[in-house]
């Protein structure tokens, strides 16, 4: 995906919801650059697909998990370190919407499904990493938020309540581990070419009038996300902290 050396050979890197979309991006080119992967997914037969299609033999660990779960996130954690001994780098890139009508008429199984997979399920990762990477005085936590996050979005409300409050916890947890050298950050794309986002950029009107409102011209390919990312979780990111990095071809400064 890119001639970009991000000197991650031999990190460990644990990616939540890595079977697919963007996820599935940032673990490959991870193990393009020589580090030792951790994908974690709720189905088994989607790691598996994962697994066939990465190829990354040893440097490879899938563990089945719903990391709104206390348990599971404790399991992949303890998976990851039994078999790779440490935890460098968390990538926060599980997301998860549902079809909501306005906030008023959201019911409380929708919103708890968001909250729990998208917010919930982020604190119980960062909460376990971050002891972790506290003991070992090194990490990297980069988690994917949304442009949903900062403005209101039809049909995206909850998802986008969830997202603003991944990146104020990003924000809390940058300052309470700086001391540590640990550097918290979150990256916000805009719409991106995922099967996630599908049902938007398919179709064409949709389509359009997101691009209309992107300055550069055209939504996001994974491989756009995925390079930030890297960046943020690679020693050239070791004074940026606290920060949220905006992955929108210029949406948000109109």
């Amino acid at each position: 995906m890119s001639n970009l050396w991000y000197d991650l050979e031999d990190k460990v890197a644990v990616i939540t919801g890595g079977s697919r979309g963007i996820g599935l991006e940032i673990a490959r080119e991870l193990l393009n650059q020589k580090a030792k992967v951790v994908i974690c997914g709720r189905k088994e037969e989607g790691l598996q697909g994962a697994a066939t299609e990465l190829k990354g033999g040893d440097s490879l660990l899938t563990v089945q998990a719903h990391i709104a779960r206390e348990e599971d996130v404790d399991t992949l954690f303890d998976r990851a370190i039994e078999k790779f001994g440490k935890v460098d780098i968390l990538i926060n890139n599980v997301g998860m919407n549902l079809p909501t009508g306005g906030i008023v008429d959201v019911d409380m199984p929708q919103w708890q499904k968001i909250i729990e997979s998208n917010l919930t399920g982020t604190f119980l990762c960062s909460r376990r990493a971050g002891k972790i990477m506290r003991d070992q005085k090194f990490g990297k936590i980069v988690s994917v938020s949304s442009v949903a996050g900062h403005r209101a979005s039809p049909g995206m409300n909850v998802y986008g309540i969830a997202k603003a409050g991944i990146e104020m916890m990003m924000r809390n947890l940058a300052f309470e581990l700086a001391s540590y050298n640990i550097q918290v950050n979150t990256v916000a794309p805009s719409m991106v070419r995922t099967d996630f986002s599908k049902p938007f950029w398919s179709n064409q009107e949709i389509h359009d009038m997101v691009v209309n409102k992107i300055p550069m011209g055209r939504i996001a390919e994974p491989e756009d996300v995925v390079k930030v990312v890297l960046f943020l979780a690679s020693d050239g990111a070791s004074f940026v902290t606290g920060q949220t990095i905006m992955v929108d071809g210029g949406s948000m400064v109109i």
